[in-house]
């Protein structure tokens, strides 16, 4: 009898056991962030991927940097300091639950061996870049969506890359609605010489053509060097709204009110380049995303200053689009 009451007590006791194992708290997932990298060919490029702590599959955006030397967080290498634009923007998504993958372009920081010389690259090299990138993670069951965000230059990569990749969903931040072609000489003509203007379309005019700019007077050699006319080539008479205009998938166009590097009628040309485009203009918001006013001299701090948060509401607004966006 008293073995019996032993078993009973023993068996009473495992179940109790088994019980409280069943009803504790499992520990929520933690919030990731790894390095991740892309082998195409014989190059290898390298990111970081931000993942919530979830379950189930949360939307992925993969946002691309603007142009010349700008790294995955948005810091260009001819500024002193770091604005950290992009990495702020991923970090406040990750907040919100969305997953964000961020890299540097190739030839750019930890991405620098992956491309031999500056005379290499093209605008489409970024583009195709974005499509494997894209490719990568479309299928990864983490994921839910997959939205392509693209800053400043990386609009433009960004819009050519969704036609081949087909992505779910399209920001484009601070994007110019133009050809290159036409910036630049609206931003010349500020600063530079009638003289000089002229010579600086008549290159424009030769290298729209296809063919090599030479005779190239010492102040314009920065832009037009012989290195960069390859990539100038396959930039300067892109259109961004008539490529738009050729996607079906939704797309958010972002732009600050306090940009002083691209107008509001570029925002207004990529919004209404099709039906269905949302807009969103941002009050004293800068080119990168930061909160100042209009004034050059006062925004001069914020592109190197990664004490200053980006503009309060973009994240909100940004995160609403991507979780409305379907595959």
């Amino acid at each position: 009898m008293r073995g019996m009451r032993r078993t009973i007590a023993l068996g009473s006791f495992l179940l109790g056991v088994l019980a409280a194992g069943a009803t504790a708290e499992t520990p929520p997932p933690q919030n990731l962030k790894q390095d991740v990298q892309l082998v195409v060919g014989a190059d290898t490029l390298f990111g970081t991927l931000e993942l919530p702590g979830s379950l189930k599959p949360v939307p992925l955006v993969i946002m691309l940097a603007g142009s010349g030397p700008t790294d995955r967080d948005g810091n260009s290498a001819m500024l002193p300091g770091k604005n950290n634009c992009l990495k702020m923007l991923a970090d406040s998504l990750l907040d919100r639950d969305i997953a964000t993958l961020r890299y540097d372009k190739r030839g750019i920081a930890a991405s620098a061996r992956a491309v031999k010389g500056e005379s290499d690259l093209r605008l489409t090299t970024y583009s195709d870049d974005a499509v494997q990138w894209s490719k990568k993670y479309r299928h990864d069951p983490r994921f839910k969506t997959l939205t392509l965000l693209g800053h400043s230059e990386g609009a433009l990569i960004a819009t050519l890359a969704a036609k081949t990749e087909k992505p779910d969903a399209l920001i484009l931040v601070a994007g110019a609605g133009r050809p290159a072609r036409d910036i630049i000489h609206e931003q010349l003509k500020k600063s530079i010489s009638g003289e000089l203007m002229r010579k600086s379309d008549a290159i424009m005019d030769t290298l729209a053509m296809g063919k090599n700019a030479v005779d190239i007077p010492p102040m314009l050699m920065a832009l037009y060097r012989p290195s960069v006319q390859p990539y100038m080539r396959s930039w300067i008479t892109m259109d961004p709204a008539a490529e738009l205009k050729e996607l079906k998938m939704p797309t958010m166009v972002v732009w600050g009110t306090s940009d002083i590097q691209v107008s509001r009628a570029d925002a207004d040309l990529l919004a209404g380049s099709r039906k269905g485009i949302k807009k969103l203009i941002v009050p004293d918001m800068n080119h990168v995303l930061k909160p100042t006013l209009e004034d050059p001299v006062a925004q001069a701090s914020s592109y190197s200053d990664s004490t200053i948060g980006i503009r309060r509401g973009v994240s909100d607004a940004l995160a609403s689009f991507v979780r409305g966006v379907k595959r």
